[in-house]
């Protein structure tokens, strides 16, 4: 792990379709390396490379069950396969092939799913996945990543490659707010400390890195010091990480761009609950479908943003003074009996 935090704020200059398309050309220079698309080439940044290496590139079609069960063929066949399509497509959608034919089977295959929660946007709520993370967490021995930014998506997805079994990775095709300069190293499985902090703790993952950071400005202003930690490893969760910053804060607000049900919040509590309980509050999306709509006015109206992030964490802040004011000794009181 080697990274340095660049936030300014600022959306990034690239793409991550286009990053991801780099990623992409760079695996295929391993001639076992073979790349499977549901039709969405070009939207994912993968098209020029594909028409060059017809021999390494497959364009399925809508059909996303196919995608999986050829993925998992190819790998059984010795090969390194990498499919992607729409989250929704490439977790419920195929859920039964992804679970049977590539885990059950022990195949090794990373599965991308593209346009995670609100950064589907105009794409509509079809097609806006707030419950792909949790599909994938309940599948046994699977790997679950929601990426931050262009820096994550190049050091990461190389590696997943060379992972054994099930991988899922999530991502946007936009731009988004970079956290990180170029050239960082992350390990999988591992928590990335963004920000230090002794208040409160706030663990964030994917495009809610970035609203955290802004929340931790926001809190740091008005005195309260915010410990910011990426869990971008969504499963295995960095349980350490998670028992870390509970004991030094005792406070946790959980932050995700997917349903607060299944996804980051649920495997941070997974982990309080049976080793340090603490107060804990979540950011994400409360159990309900997705909409059509510019992103911006998506994360409002899901409360995605760094606001309530900041909202969360002062009610947090409160039921943890509660708790402290009940474990203080009352002087006045006679303990003789």
């Amino acid at each position: 792990m080697n990274f340095k935090v660049d936030f300014k704020n600022e959306k990034e200059k690239r793409a991550m379709k286009d990053v991801f398309g780099g990623v992409v050309a760079k695996l295929g220079e391993d001639p076992k390396f073979v790349y499977l698309d549901a039709d969405l080439m070009s939207s994912i940044g993968t098209k020029k490379w594909a028409d060059a290496h017809p021999s390494q590139a497959y364009n399925v079609g809508v059909s996303e069950a196919n995608l999986a069960g050829m993925a998992a063929g190819l790998s059984a066949a010795g090969l390194k396969p990498l499919a992607h399509t729409f989250g929704p497509f490439a977790s419920r959608r195929c859920y039964d092939q992804v679970f049977l034919s590539i885990a059950y089977s022990k195949n090794d295959v990373v599965m991308v799913g593209s346009d995670a929660g609100v950064t589907a946007a105009f794409n509509g709520g079809t097609h806006m996945p707030f419950e792909d993370m949790a599909l994938y967490r309940a599948i046994p021995h699977a790997t679950v990543v929601d990426v931050t930014d262009s820096a994550m998506l190049e050091s990461v997805l190389p590696k997943l490659m060379d992972l054994k079994g099930l991988k899922y990775i999530r991502l946007g095709r936009k731009e988004v707010l970079g956290v990180y300069e170029a050239g960082a190293d992350f390990d999988i499985g591992k928590a990335a400390l963004v920000k230090d902090g002794t208040d409160v703790a706030i663990i964030a993952s994917g495009i809610m890195v970035a609203e955290a950071l802004k929340a931790a400005a926001s809190l740091e202003a008005e005195g309260v010091s915010a410990l910011v930690i990426d869990m971008f490893t969504v499963k295995p969760i960095d349980a350490d990480a998670v028992i870390a910053a509970a004991s030094k804060t005792g406070a946790i607000v959980t932050a995700e761009n997917h349903n607060v049900i299944g996804g980051l919040g649920s495997a941070v509590a997974d982990v309080l609950v049976k080793n340090i309980p603490v107060p804990m509050e979540m950011v994400g999306v409360q159990d309900e479908f997705g909409q059509v709509g510019p992103q911006d006015f998506l994360q409002k109206y899901y409360g995605l943003t760094a606001d309530v992030i900041v909202e969360k964490v002062k009610a947090v802040l409160e039921r943890k003074a509660v708790l402290q004011m009940k474990d203080k000794p009352d002087k006045n009181k006679d303990w003789a009996y």
